[in-house]
């Protein structure tokens, strides 16, 4: 049996038993009974360069990718920004991390420089890119573009 967890929803108090891998796959879920929109949380996941054509290129949802390293300092104060992103955006956008020493082959594709980068992909295609630490907002209304 596929891993789940309950989640009570906010506007009926309902409890919902939620596919942990529905989420992940960027499924939005709703409330059984009253369907309204249920809170994740989901955690940004790893990419590497066997998985980034499927998980990102073959994505129906739009996708942030998080390019980063471990020993980049500012790579470590973006990504509580990112994790917050990745719950509340959980069945709009996908968000990923690529570890761009570990992955230097589609970090080379990519034409990463600079890291943090932070790349927006819809359809299978690169539509957006911010390179450095950005505020909260301004990640959010580059996501909203590719959302409407």
């Amino acid at each position: 049996m596929a891993a789940s967890q309950i989640i009570r929803c906010p506007s009926c108090g309902a409890k919902n038993r939620v596919s942990t891998n529905r989420i992940e796959r960027g499924l939005a879920p709703v409330c059984g009974k009253c369907k309204a929109a249920l809170p994740v949380t989901v955690e940004p996941q790893e990419v590497t360069d066997t998985t980034f054509v499927k998980e990102v290129e073959d994505s129906p949802l739009p996708v942030l990718v998080d390019a980063w390293a471990p020993w980049c300092g500012p790579c470590k104060m973006i990504a509580p920004v990112i994790e917050q992103l990745a719950s509340e955006l959980a069945g709009k956008v996908r968000v990923v991390k690529l570890n761009v020493d570990e992955n230097p082959r589609t970090a080379a594709r990519l034409h990463i420089s600079g890291i943090p980068a932070l790349l927006v992909f819809k359809g299978g295609q690169e539509v957006d890119r911010l390179v450095g630490i950005h505020p909260k907002p301004e990640i959010a209304e580059r996501l909203q573009r590719v959302m409407a």
